[in-house]
């Protein structure tokens, strides 16, 4: 279940994301925030996590420096 998430993920980062243009306020960007959370956390954890970093990547949000825990 956690090779499709990442494999979604990646999907997105090689067809979608190229279309909208570099707009993430954090760095890492979302996507392999998403992928490494995943990774190290297990896919409900690090889907959890990478949720919230994408519900926290908006206009009014600094951004900078966020890896995964």
């Amino acid at each position: 279940m956690a090779r499709f998430a990442i494999f979604s993920v990646r999907l997105y980062q090689r067809f979608v994301s190229p279309l909208l243009g570099p707009t993430c306020r954090f760095s890492p960007t979302c996507s392999h925030y998403m992928i490494e959370a995943i990774q190290r956390h297990g896919l409900w954890r690090g889907g959890w996590m990478g949720l919230r970093r994408i519900l926290r990547c908006h206009p009014f949000n600094k951004g900078g420096a966020d890896p995964v825990p």
